[in-house]
């Protein structure tokens, strides 16, 4: 796992940094604990909602159906995160490659799963006419594998190379791979980007230049609302990553002022940078949900429907319940009950 504040520097005299464990061991439990109560309500709902009311042959739903698994794998490893900071790494080191391993799958699949979604409107506004538009079974199991399969082996790196450090540290075991998983973060990130620039561009476009059918603006502006929120959440927090990359290696000489000076002016603000963006980059897991509700006007009206249903179920239950109390007679002899 990667933490910006265990540097070479950590046990040094001269950049002493308990402040900063102190802020992460109090403020990331509890962040944490939000953020995986609100992630699991949340996309576990979506997925009933898709489950009970939506066909998963649709390319659009099978990529929010993945989108809500990716969350849920992500949010997996939180609480192994928030008991991290506050004891260390005492889990074993199978633990971490684990913990590890979840993190990268959940941020690559969240990554791939938007460039796909905002490929698949692109196509579906410029192109309407693309054999890529079919609503077969067969496609949504295709793209499904295909972006495991690629997450999965973008997060290979950390399910090896791992390891637990110094007996209470979890990260890579050398700079080289920390590095690697820094910029595969950054790559796919900027990725991302670019295909969000350009197709969206080409999307306003053609909307500007001929009427679409209200149906699709709804669902293009809930696929815009959720790259959106992606940006917002991991962009400071891989600008963050790079920057700190840019002090990985061996250390420069200079005098114990000049390294104390280094210390409070960039090391401290970075690592407190870090920590701050961070926890709003991990806060991504549990935000799609909220969004397809207040954004996603069909998903508003499953779970209207949903809730309906449920509140029904309730009063049935509480009326069995009921008729089922006054034919329950005591016996006053023995006190023992019997139901006629």
């Amino acid at each position: 796992m990667d933490d910006g504040y265990y540097s070479s520097d950590y046990e040094s005299e001269l950049c002493v940094k308990e402040d900063i464990v102190h802020f992460g061991a109090t403020f990331n439990p509890i962040f944490f604990s939000v953020v995986v109560v609100l992630s699991l309500l949340g996309n576990i709902l979506v997925l009933m909602i898709l489950a009970k009311y939506e066909n998963l042959r649709s390319l659009t739903n099978a990529f929010i159906l993945n989108l809500a698994v990716s969350d849920l794998i992500f949010t997996a490893g939180l609480p192994f995160w928030a008991y991290y900071y506050v004891y260390g790494w005492n889990l074993g080191e199978p633990a971490c490659k684990m913990v590890s391993f979840f993190f990268y799958v959940g941020f690559y699949s969240s990554g791939i799963l938007l460039i796909m979604m905002t490929a698949h409107r692109y196509i579906a506004v410029v192109r309407p006419l693309s054999q890529l538009l079919s609503p077969t079974g067969f496609s949504s199991a295709l793209a499904s594998s295909f972006i495991w399969t690629l997450s999965a082996l973008a997060a290979t790196p950390a399910l090896v190379f791992t390891k637990v450090l110094n007996q209470t540290h979890c990260d890579y075991e050398d700079d080289k791979w920390r590095l690697i998983g820094i910029y595969q973060q950054n790559i796919l990130f900027s990725v991302t980007l670019l295909v969000f620039c350009f197709c969206y561009s080409q999307i306003l476009w053609r909307l500007l230049r001929t009427p679409v059918r209200r149906r699709r603006h709804k669902t293009l502006k809930l696929i815009f609302t959720l790259v959106v929120v992606f940006f917002a959440g991991w962009a400071p927090y891989n600008g963050v990553i790079f920057v700190m990359s840019l002090s990985f290696g061996p250390a420069a000489t200079a005098d114990s002022a000049a390294l104390s000076n280094l210390c409070q002016t960039h090391s401290k603000p970075l690592d407190y940078a870090f920590y701050i963006t961070r926890l709003i980059a991990f806060a991504h897991c549990c935000l799609n949900p909220l969004f397809y509700v207040f954004v996603g006007v069909k998903y508003q009206n499953h779970l209207k429907r949903m809730l309906k249903h449920w509140d029904l179920g309730r009063d049935r239950f509480r009326s069995r319940s009921s008729r089922s109390s006054r034919h329950t007679v005591t016996s006053l002899t023995s006190g023992e009950e019997f139901s006629v």
